[in-house]
């Protein structure tokens, strides 16, 4: 099929910051794109060549957007999987599947799929509904500490919360979640494997992930992570076997704990472009999204290597703020050597929302880092 500077409809769900750098690429190949968005801000709509408003969990919207694409993909997990299975069913090519998306959606089920397969994965307990939880811990069914997570719409930290007492589960929602055995990790890493439709599979360096204390949220990303030959090889094996169990079509990122005695333990997956792969865009031959691109088309997967270190710096809203959106200093950070930011679009800030993001590359990734902690400490995501 001819996909540049022609009639090819490519469909993508989800119109965010994941969606607006995947069209990047879409307008460097001159590939025809349509967007699928509840919100008339989204930050992909100015980049795509259509784009129409529509709940991503409503069958009908997803439907009726897939019936008029060629192929169809997402930026985020949360869309109708019922619409996506009815559209595979009528020849309409969906990647990642509506199995693969159907399993990562539910974190109970994901787990499940991981001991199924006999891929390691921190020890967990699936319950019906959180109230459900303190009796489990008071007939010994259950031990603290543990981690509670959301089965279902958790994101950037939320839907996470690590429970020590009993006094950690009040105000939690009453869901269906799992209590998973808090992992007294070394390193919380990621490898980010792409796979085309025709088989054709890739992994990027392992990228190790820093992450803030009380949001949840990835503050750095490393790459290359700073850990041994053997633990990288460990980490790269266990994506692929992942990869391999799935059978996906895209990127499918693997967010991983390193042991204390350097075992590799699978915490979750997405199957899409992803955080853990940002700074790819500037210190990779090719980048994540462009390899997307590349593996849901059938295309010659790019080369996945670095170019240079690169740590990436997630801009989040500041504490405190909520409206109209600043970025403070920003022209001081476009004064350090190997810089670049890269602002998402949109318009309204808040506490810890995902502003956008900073790169900084160098041949010394020590040195990046500390490059990184001046960044963090110079931009600010206020308001007006």
């Amino acid at each position: 099929m001819n996909y540049f500077s022609s009639s090819f409809k490519l469909g993508i769900l989800g119109g965010g910051q994941l969606g607006k750098m995947l069209l990047y690429n879409t307008r460097k190949f001159d590939i025809y794109t349509t967007v699928l968005d509840a919100s008339n801000e989204a930050p992909s709509k100015l980049a795509c060549n259509e784009f129409h408003l529509g709940n991503l969990m409503d069958y009908d919207a997803v439907y009726n957007f897939g019936k008029q694409v060629d192929i169809l993909t997402i930026e985020i997990e949360n869309v109708n999987v019922d619409a996506l299975e009815a559209l595979e069913k009528e020849g309409v090519k969906v990647y990642p599947a509506s199995n693969t998306l159907r399993t990562i959606q539910n974190k109970a089920t994901q787990k499940l799929f991981y001991k199924d397969h006999n891929l390691p994965t921190a020890p967990f307990s699936r319950f019906a509904y959180t109230s459900e939880i303190e009796e489990a811990i008071k007939n010994g069914g259950l031990s603290l500490p543990f981690v509670w997570k959301s089965a279902q719409f958790g994101y950037d930290g939320q839907g996470v919360k690590i429970v020590k007492s009993n006094k950690d589960l009040q105000g939690l929602p009453n869901v269906e979640c799992i209590a998973e055995s808090l992992v007294p990790f070394k390193n919380e890493l990621a490898v980010i494997v792409a796979r085309s439709a025709s088989g054709e599979t890739k992994t990027y360096p392992v990228v190790e992930m820093e992450f803030h204390p009380e949001a949840n949220q990835v503050e750095y990303v490393i790459c290359p992570a700073r850990i041994s030959d053997n633990v990288a090889k460990k980490a790269m094996d266990v994506a692929l076997a992942v990869s391999n169990a799935f059978q996906h079509v895209g990127l499918l990122a693997v967010e991983m704990f390193q042991t204390q005695d350097d075992q590799i333990l699978i915490n979750e997956v997405a199957p899409r472009p992803h955080n853990s792969g940002h700074q790819t865009i500037e210190a990779s031959y090719t980048s994540q999204f462009e390899q997307h691109v590349r593996a849901i088309l059938d295309l010659p997967l790019g080369r996945t290597d670095n170019k240079v270190g690169g740590v990436m710096v997630n801009l989040v809203g500041a504490e405190g703020f909520t409206g109209n959106v600043v970025y403070q200093n920003i022209e001081n950070i476009m004064n350090m050597s190997g810089v670049t930011p890269h602002i998402y679009g949109k318009k309204e800030t808040r506490p810890f929302r995902k502003m956008g993001h900073v790169t900084i590359v160098n041949e010394n990734i020590n040195e990046a880092r500390k490059i990184a902690e001046q960044v963090k400490k110079s931009i600010k995501v206020i308001s007006e």
